[in-house]
């Protein structure tokens, strides 16, 4: 038999995340943050003084704070019974309440090189709030393919620790830059291989107008957060709409299909390997 429980607290019935984000033109699943905290400290990431190790303290930033809007949001949660340190004393010291499903398997997927601090970060993270029996982190070694004027063709997988299947799991992509999008459509295509998630979600840094068309025109039911839009190489009119409004005019890739404004190879910066 339970033991009984004090009466519960009627404010903790029901729990909610309102997300702050930008309008846009380009469907549902694309969530476009509207946070100057995470701006300012992407900003700084990005500018041309910024070095290391400061680059990499930015990024866990970041990523911490992405991570959490993420789960506030599309976590599945349940309701709780949790005994606080004064029960010895109290018999109304347990807390009611909702807290997010610990139960729920999740599978955060490092794109090395450029999401492997990403990925540790979130995989880290999550095992602190979550079950961690439930909680692994892939591998996956792939890179854009380019050819000889430098432009992006396609994306090359070299190898991969994938840990099993990812039935009613929640897939997470932390990947700092959606730029073409050549590299997330393969790697959720060795995914949905594996059985049938829960939910696919990708989490950037920036995104560009080009990377949001790839991904929606091959995976749909992928969730995008991103803290920033770029799409600077538009024509000024273009820019003065809603994101989205001229999708077929917007552009944030130059020939090299590096992002504009961007912030340079985040995996070339991030590991101070310029190759």
């Amino acid at each position: 038999m339970s033991p009984k429980l004090p009466h519960p607290d009627q404010q903790f019935k029901q729990v909610s995340f309102l997300l702050s984000e930008k309008e846009h033109c380009y469907g549902p699943n694309i969530h476009i943050l509207s946070d100057p905290f995470l701006l300012s400290h992407l900003a700084r990431l990005c500018a041309e003084e910024t070095a290391q190790p400061v680059i990499n303290e930015l990024v866990t930033t970041l990523y911490g704070s992405l991570l959490e809007v993420v789960v506030n949001r599309e976590f599945p949660m349940r309701q709780a019974a949790v005994r606080t340190r004064m029960a010895a004393s109290h018999f109304e010291a347990v807390f009611q309440g909702p807290i997010i499903d610990p139960d729920t398997p999740v599978v955060s997927v490092n794109l090395a090189r450029a999401g492997t601090l990403p990925s540790h970060i979130c995989y880290t993270s999550l095992n602190y709030f979550m079950n961690p029996k439930q909680v692994r982190q892939d591998h996956i070694s792939i890179a854009r393919t380019t050819d000889e004027m430098e432009q992006v063709t396609g994306s090359r997988v070299s190898g991969h620790k994938i840990g099993g299947m990812v039935d009613d799991s929640i897939v997470l992509f932390p990947d700092p830059m959606g730029a073409t999008g050549g590299t997330l459509v393969e790697a959720i295509d060795m995914y949905k291989k594996r059985g049938k998630a829960l939910k696919y979600i990708a989490l950037h840094c920036i995104v560009t107008p080009e990377y949001l068309r790839k991904i929606q025109s091959h995976h749909p039911d992928l969730l995008v957060y991103a803290i920033r839009l770029d799409r600077g190489l538009s024509p000024p009119e273009v820019l003065d709409t809603v994101p989205g409004t001229h999708w077929d005019r917007e552009r944030g890739l130059n020939h090299k299909h590096y992002i504009v404004p961007g912030g340079g190879g985040f995996g070339e910066i991030m590991n101070n390997a310029y190759v």
